[in-house]
């Protein structure tokens, strides 16, 4: 809405006195100004809003009054605090932030922004009726885990046809882009496309959600993968960045800068109550939400793999608690006991089960992510 004002203001003092004066409002045709704009109004109401829905979510009862999984298997000896009674669906908080920051400072004709805002929205709201289901049976089950999976590929098969049957964005789908190589490997693949748009969103979103076990670690993971998407987005929609590096260039691709740079913000305002001890927790409504960004902007970057390179953390976590289940059933079919791989899954608590500190394994987790972020990063350059 400020782009949209500053032009409109600038069209009315166009040949009067004014119109010198007010020339400092071009600055907001930049989107680098509007996409730090965003990120500080993300982080000022985080922080103005952060203790109100604290309150309001401590009021309403919403909060993790039953013992969360990792709890409930016990032998955490290195856990000191309890994460019951802690309020949940914090998510509120990020989305809210981060859809009312994005609107504020982005173009909004934009149909990259607006397609990754609806998802973000409908898969907040999924998290949502999931967070409030757990609260109602006290028991941490919550929506039924294939009612979900159904949900997030409607939404993501919904992106996919819709990029594909648009002109101007069917190359996103048809043309299969992978790290390290500056030509397409696959054209006219749209439904191989399709199905890499649905693996990207509805894994991402599924892995944010299993990583969110530890006071920090989902939403720190996650401004660490947004930075790198900050970087992907802005040279993806800039034709002589696009060009210098060789990647695909997306027109309108930089407006989703603006949308990178909030969610930071909003990330950051987020993680200064989510720290340990944690005064509230995102729940599934911002994991969910989260997840399903990462996927989207990837997929509308045409860097969908790059994903994996950057989520790095999140992979590693899905694929532990794939890994172990997997294992355990099979192991229960050929021998009629089942084995585990890990202590326990997802990865973090094996950690916390092998005596780590909570702070501990977010810390070094954190780095790990850092260091999956250079990599992808690399992959601008190495082609």
């Amino acid at each position: 809405m400020i782009y949209y004002l500053s032009q409109w203001l600038l069209d009315w003092f166009h040949g009067t006195a004014w119109e010198g004066r007010l020339s400092w409002l071009r600055l907001f045709h930049y989107i680098t100004v509007r996409s730090a704009g965003a990120a500080v109004t993300a982080l000022a109401l985080s922080w103005w809003l952060g203790p109100k829905i604290i309150h309001w979510l401590k009021q309403l009862r919403f909060g993790q009054d039953y013992a969360d999984k990792a709890e409930e298997a016990g032998g955490l000896a290195a856990r000191v605090l309890s994460k019951k009674g802690t309020p949940t669906m914090g998510g509120v908080l990020i989305v809210t932030v981060l859809v009312f920051s994005t609107v504020l400072w982005t173009q909004l004709d934009n149909k990259l922004v607006l397609l990754t805002l609806l998802s973000v929205i409908v898969l907040a709201g999924l998290g949502f009726y999931d967070d409030y289901a757990k609260i109602l049976q006290q028991t941490g089950g919550g929506t039924p885990p294939r009612v979900k999976l159904w949900a997030q590929t409607a939404v993501s098969a919904f992106v996919g046809i819709y990029l594909w049957l648009t002109p101007s964005t069917t190359k996103l789908v048809s043309e299969i882009m992978v790290p390290f190589y500056k030509h397409p490997i696959a054209t006219h693949a749209a439904w191989i496309g399709i199905l890499i748009v649905v693996l990207a969103i509805v894994g991402t979103s599924n892995a944010v959600n299993l990583t969110d076990g530890l006071d920090g670690l989902a939403i720190g993971c996650s401004l660490i993968v947004a930075f790198v998407f900050l970087v992907f987005t802005y040279v993806a929609g800039n034709a002589k960045a696009a060009a210098y590096l060789e990647i695909p260039l997306v027109p309108g691709a930089g407006e989703l800068t603006v949308f990178c740079a909030a969610l930071i913000g909003a990330g950051l305002g987020f993680l200064w109550f989510n720290c340990h001890p944690a005064r509230v927790f995102m729940g599934d409504t911002g994991s969910l939400a989260l997840g399903g960004a990462f996927g989207v902007v990837s997929v509308l970057i045409h860097q969908p793999f790059v994903l994996v390179i950057a989520g790095g953390i999140f992979v590693i976590e899905a694929a532990s608690v794939i890994l172990q289940t997997g294992w355990f059933r099979f192991t229960r079919l050929r021998t009629g006991t089942g084995r585990r791989i890990f202590l326990m899954a997802p990865l973090h608590h094996h950690f916390e089960k092998k005596g780590w500190y909570e702070s501990q394994v977010v810390m070094r987790f954190y780095i790990l992510c850092v260091l999956f972020a250079v990599v992808a990063l690399a992959t601008l350059k190495l082609r």
